[in-house]
């Protein structure tokens, strides 16, 4: 029996194609011609995608910013301050013996409580 052999015949008019020229090469050298490209596609990725967060961080800092200017220009000013003896006194002053209980109008097809 006759041994043949593993390689393809190929033209030289194939052989001279970049194609073919590649698909030699990467039979070679594998990781240069298709893992080298992948990772540095990675890398190059992640530089080029580092603005577009920042803008998203940014647009962020901004909202926050706007909404501590708003305060500084007096948004919350209109409550009163709030102090634990005042309220105690304003509290005691109350009449807490004169009072009268009233009964909440329920929802309609709430229970009523009454068993």
């Amino acid at each position: 029996m006759a041994v043949f052999s593993n390689k393809k015949f190929r033209s030289s008019k194939e052989a001279n194609t970049i194609a073919s020229r590649y698909r030699a090469q990467l039979a070679r050298h594998p990781f240069l011609l298709f893992g080298f490209p992948f990772i540095a596609t990675m890398v190059a990725g992640s530089f080029f995608l580092t603005p577009a967060t920042a803008i998203r961080y940014e647009k962020h800092d901004r909202r926050v910013r706007r909404l501590s200017k708003e305060e500084e220009l007096g948004i919350g000013k209109g409550s009163r301050k709030v102090d634990m003896k005042e309220e105690y006194y304003r509290l005691a002053a109350k009449d807490l013996d004169d009072w009268e209980q009233k009964r909440v109008k329920r929802l309609p097809g709430e229970h009523d409580g009454v068993i």
